[in-house]
């Protein structure tokens, strides 16, 4: 395949010709990929993931590794590659991570990426020497005080200048000593995920004790614990019976494995929602009969909106029946979810209400307001509560659909557009922080003369 032409500052998103009939192989998660690389520079052998996500994000997580002196070889299989696709492939693509001593100085550039943003910085707390973090303007608003506040508390030594943000460094003293320490993750279940992950390495190990409002995103905590169990780690969690919004770490050596990621769900949901709106047919191979990604709620979720289901040995094939119906639902712990389904409930026969969603104001851009601007901007009627949105279905027409340099609002974008004539995506190429060539895949899905693309 050639390489994908440049995208346009403004991209056309095509309008479906008709009921989409199409298989669709997203690549792997990137939430798997980045936990998995963060066990891994920690363990005391070497680890290879396999399948692993190339996008921005992943790149910026392991660039940041290597910075701090974990070695991270990249290989092919010749078999798998040349049939892969584009660049953004993980067919036969394995990484094999080497720990080594963690050191400094170094300089980490997060991006936007949250997961570097916060899961790094405990990392760095055990290296010797000062790392420091900085990244995209947008990261500095981005909430981090409850990590650095935390890794204080357990003897680190950080210089933010009294933001609660980035820029900063950590001052890594080879060891960190770890212990109880209290932290108000409302904002982001992040900050419980990044505590978790180097918690084996600390003296002590860690117990996290999160006070404040609800934690969202609760699926992305049972995934980092799931993971660290795979890796040979003792944790006590609240579903094992032990003390609600309590987790504790045991100190101990961390396992090499060979982990295969799975494919991304979230990312899944532009396509799935694309058979939800236009009334086809989309096949995702690979989806996981078990899973910790919050992705596998769509199936409930779209189910509801219209839609049916089969899971089969070959992946998730999702059906539409031609009508989308309003949903009233609480999002809270699969928020990332939130723009897709707005977009698709925009489309639908009834009102939806969309809720527990207030963190969202605090993700790569504050979403929420993004999308009730974006969608009445095109003729539609979103209105913001308190934590989420309230969304009247109504006539919609073309215009330029802004993403602020957030992916998931310009995937949500794409799927408005097979409805409604003369979308213009600003800025697509954004999708590339965790879904590489999206703009190539949509193609591909509505042109079925095409072969399909793994990305």
């Amino acid at each position: 395949m050639t390489e994908s032409p440049a995208l346009p500052a403004l991209w056309p998103a095509p309008v479906a010709p008709g009921a989409v009939d199409a298989t669709v192989t997203v690549p792997g998660s990137k939430s798997v990929t980045n936990r998995g690389l963060v066990l891994a520079a920690l363990s005391s052998e070497p680890g290879w993931l396999r399948r692993p996500l190339r996008s921005r994000d992943t790149l910026l997580m392991a660039e940041a590794l290597r910075t701090m002196g974990v070695g991270i070889e990249e290989t092919a299989s010749s078999s798998s590659s040349s049939s892969s696709g584009s660049s953004g492939s993980s067919g036969g693509e394995a990484w094999r991570i080497i720990p080594a001593g963690l050191h400094g100085p170094a300089t980490v550039d997060v991006g936007n990426a949250g997961t570097v943003m916060r899961f790094l910085p405990p990392v760095a707390a055990l290296a010797d020497g000062p790392i420091r973090f900085d990244g995209d303007p947008r990261s500095y608003e981005r909430p981090l005080g409850g990590v650095i506040d935390a890794l204080r508390a357990l003897g680190a030594r950080i210089d933010d200048d009294n933001r609660g943000a980035l820029p900063m460094t950590v001052f890594g003293g080879g060891a960190l000593e770890g212990g109880r320490v209290e932290i108000d993750a409302s904002s982001s279940s992040q900050f419980v995920s990044a505590l978790l992950l180097s918690a084996a390495r600390f003296n002590q190990g860690v117990e996290v004790r999160h006070v404040g409002a609800a934690l969202p995103s609760m699926p992305h905590i049972r995934m980092t614990v799931d993971m660290l169990r795979g890796v040979g780690a003792q944790v006590d969690t609240p579903e094992a019976g032990g003390e609600p919004n309590v987790w504790r770490v045991t100190p101990g050596a961390l396992l090499g494995r060979d982990l295969v990621v799975e494919p991304d769900l979230s990312n899944a949901q532009p396509f799935l929602a694309a058979a939800l709106v236009t009334g086809g047919r989309v096949t995702i191979p690979d989806w996981p009969e078990r899973t910790t990604q919050p992705g596998d709620a769509l199936r409930e979720i779209f189910t509801a909106m219209g839609g049916s289901c089969e899971l089969t040995d070959q992946g998730l094939t999702f059906t539409g029946s031609g009508r989308i119906h309003g949903i009233d639902v609480d999002l809270g712990e699969v928020g990332e979810l939130t723009p897709g389904i707005a977009a698709v409930a925009a489309l639908a026969d009834s009102p939806s209400t969309l809720r527990g969603v207030a963190h969202l104001r605090l993700h790569e851009t504050d979403r929420l307001a993004a999308l009730t601007k974006e969608l009445n901007e095109l003729g539609g009627d979103v209105t913001e509560t308190a934590d989420g949105l309230h969304i009247r279905p109504r006539p919609l027409h073309g215009g330029i659909f802004h993403t602020y340099e957030d992916h998931r609002l310009a995937t949500a974008a794409a799927v408005i557009g097979l409805a409604v004539e003369g979308i213009e995506v600003e800025n697509v190429a954004t999708t590339g922080k965790t879904l590489p060539d999206f703009p190539g895949l949509w193609t591909d899905m509505l042109n079925p003369a095409v072969p399909a693309r793994r990305a």
